[in-house]
């Protein structure tokens, strides 16, 4: 294969320094090319040691793809360069780089932390049936507890969004709502602000969220009937 023939904006990609960088292409159209060869020129032509670069991907399989193509791309500059020790000791230094997944680097952070967070340094990712299980586990507990606690509130929401088949229809909303607010960055806070929406004693109907949506469907409507 011939040398590769990078377009001006890849080249861009590749050589710039000193700022923050976003590729947005297509798949397919090299970003990974891209960045391995950015992460080759800082090797190369910088003289920094792959250990002190991190690089985080998504997946287990896209970081294995990312070490592979680094060492690839690395023993090709040492085909042209064999007596240049810092690209030997390049491969030596891949082994304990930092090439995975955003999970594992943060995993990483918090086990070297441990001590100042408070928590076990055995700690573990759960997998997802783990997960599945344990909130299974929680909800239970849960609603067990609200039951025998006769806890009004909560009796009032189970004969408001419950049949006489159980209260399953009612923990999948809870699941479902928990899930949901997991893709925001503060959660607790989300979800306080959200119920606060409901707090209708200060202020009128027309003036909430679901009031100018409502105002505002039915002033579209009456006017195009009026048209």
């Amino acid at each position: 294969m011939g040398e590769v023939r990078w377009t001006k904006e890849q080249l861009l990609a590749i050589n710039e320094k000193d700022k923050n960088i976003l590729v947005a292409a297509a798949a397919g159209s090299g970003k990974t090319a891209v960045l391995v060869e950015r992460i080759i020129n800082k090797i190369v032509k910088e003289k920094i040691d792959i250990d002190k670069i991190l690089v985080v991907t998504f997946t287990k399989a896209t970081a294995s793809e990312m070490r592979g193509r680094i060492l690839d791309a690395i023993y090709k500059e040492i085909e042209k360069d064999s007596s240049n020790e810092h690209l030997q000791k390049q491969i030596t230094l891949l082994s304990k780089s930092s090439i995975c997944t955003i999970d594992a680097f943060c995993l990483d952070i918090v086990k070297n932390n441990f001590f100042e967070i408070g928590i076990s340094p055995n700690l573990k990712i759960a997998e997802s049936t783990e997960i599945e299980i344990l909130k299974q586990e929680i909800i239970e507990d849960i609603f067990e507890e609200k039951y025998e606690n006769g806890d009004k509130e909560f009796l009032e929401i189970v004969d408001e969004y419950t049949s006489y088949r159980g209260d399953d229809v009612l923990r999948d909303i809870v699941l479902e709502i928990y899930s949901y607010i997991q893709s925001t960055p503060f959660p607790e806070e989300w979800i306080k602000e959200k119920v606060e929406a409901f707090n209708l004693e200060s202020t009128s109907f027309e003036n909430t969220v679901w009031g100018r949506i409502l105002f505002e469907k039915v002033k579209n409507e009456l006017k195009d009937r009026n048209t």
